[in-house]
């Protein structure tokens, strides 16, 4: 089984190197061909000049450079980026390895003959180093949950963990009409998965909390005003 992993880089230079060495000794020890797909975006620091290092002393490594800053945007080209070559799963993950490579590879070993799986920090079974204060996930439930049931009608335990795998078949479909390229555009993939009658699988992951998170209180209230015009565009 061939596996395109998407790594959104956004001011990374901190971490992208230690990332990039876990999944690629992780995966090269295993019977899957695995390449890394990074996509550099926006990047402002030394990010782009660590993965083009490493992309020369490690195999199967391809850049993709992003100008606009924006997650969504990263990882709707990655994916346009893996289709062009074999594949049989490609999906995505955080570049701070919140999610560890076992933990990613139990999404693959997991996703039978659904059409997706993702991480899940928040149903039972899955584990937060260290664990969140309850107010956090409260928050989440009261507001932005409710808020995606009522537009919708999807409910899943976990919208924005940064894991996710999908069939090459359902990325095909899917990624040519992603729009949001900040924050939210996890709903959208989502949402038009379940358009299509995808079948999308949630499993519980081992999460492992990063400093330096790039959502802030700003982009939160964006992630709401795109949750809205999203479903305007899509009614």
């Amino acid at each position: 089984m061939d596996i395109s992993i998407i790594i959104p880089a956004y001011n990374e230079e901190k971490r992208i190197k230690r990332t990039i060495e876990q999944y690629h000794h992780f995966f090269s020890d295993l019977e899957h061909e695995c390449e890394l797909v990074v996509v550099l975006n926006g990047c402002t620091d030394a990010t782009q000049a660590i993965v083009t290092q490493l992309a020369a002393q490690l195999s199967s490594i391809y850049i993709v450079e992003c100008p606009r800053a924006g997650k969504g945007l990263a990882v709707k080209m990655g994916f346009l980026n893996a289709l062009t070559r074999d594949n049989d799963l490609i999906g995505f993950v955080d570049a701070d390895a919140a999610t560890a490579p076992d933990a990613f590879y139990q999404l693959v070993k997991h996703i039978g003959s659904d059409d997706g799986i993702i991480a899940s920090r928040y149903m039972p079974g899955a584990r937060i180093y260290p664990p969140r204060p309850w107010i956090k996930r409260w928050g989440s439930r009261v507001f932005y949950e409710s808020l995606i049931w009522t537009l919708f009608g999807m409910n899943y335990y976990d919208y924005q963990c940064g894991a996710k795998v999908f069939t090459r078949t359902t990325i095909a479909s899917i990624a040519p009409q992603l729009t949001i390229d900040q924050w939210a555009f996890d709903v959208e993939l989502l949402y038009l998965c379940k358009l299509h009658r995808y079948t999308i699988r949630e499993f519980p992951t081992v999460w492992h909390d990063q400093a330096d998170s790039k959502l802030r209180i700003a982009s939160g209230l964006r992630m709401l005003m795109n949750l809205v015009k999203l479903r305007f565009r899509l009614k």
